[in-house]
């Protein structure tokens, strides 16, 4: 039989609980309290049916735009033909986890601010721009020594008897 075009087929791995993580839902899923603008990661929990977003939206990233009582409003880029929309929907806070894609930025900010902080006290000017890392430096190879290696002209004949 040819396969199914439901809304959740080919979802039998992506929607099913992780190995120890089935049974009840922690408390946490539910006492998170989230702000409109927050980064939230769309993961879906296979136990909780409803509010359960479409299986294209399962991994993906998205901006808080509407807090219910149940659930969140989730503003989500979709690339439809040669397009970006933009597409709000709402998802129940089982299936929403805060994503961490800020993170290594919120730490940079802080620890920028410690480092102006500290120049200011010096006197002195810095620059907290980000630089590539750049070539590596050169090195002289010392201890080695030089082979010569010349080919063994290729004897059809000697080959055909067995070798040399």
């Amino acid at each position: 039989m040819p396969a199914g075009h439901g809304l959740r087929s080919r979802t039998r791995d992506s929607f099913s609980r992780p190995f120890r993580k089935k049974g009840t839902i922690a408390l946490t899923t539910y006492l998170r309290t989230y702000h409109i603008g927050d980064y939230v990661d769309i993961k879906v929990n296979g136990a909780v049916h409803k509010g359960m977003p479409h299986k294209f939206y399962h991994g993906r990233t998205g901006r808080v735009w509407n807090v219910t009582k149940r659930a969140i409003g989730v503003e989500v880029n979709k690339q439809v033909g040669n397009r970006i929309i933009r597409k709000r929907i709402h998802v129940r806070v089982e299936h929403v986890m805060p994503s961490r894609c800020t993170e290594e930025f919120r730490l940079r900010k802080v620890k920028n601010d410690q480092l102006k902080a500290e120049a200011k006290a010096k006197g002195v000017v810095i620059s907290t721009k980000r630089q590539p890392e750049g070539p590596k430096p050169g090195f002289m190879v010392e201890g080695a020594t030089l082979e010569t290696v010349t080919p063994i002209p290729y004897d059809v004949v000697n080959d055909l008897k067995g070798g040399y």
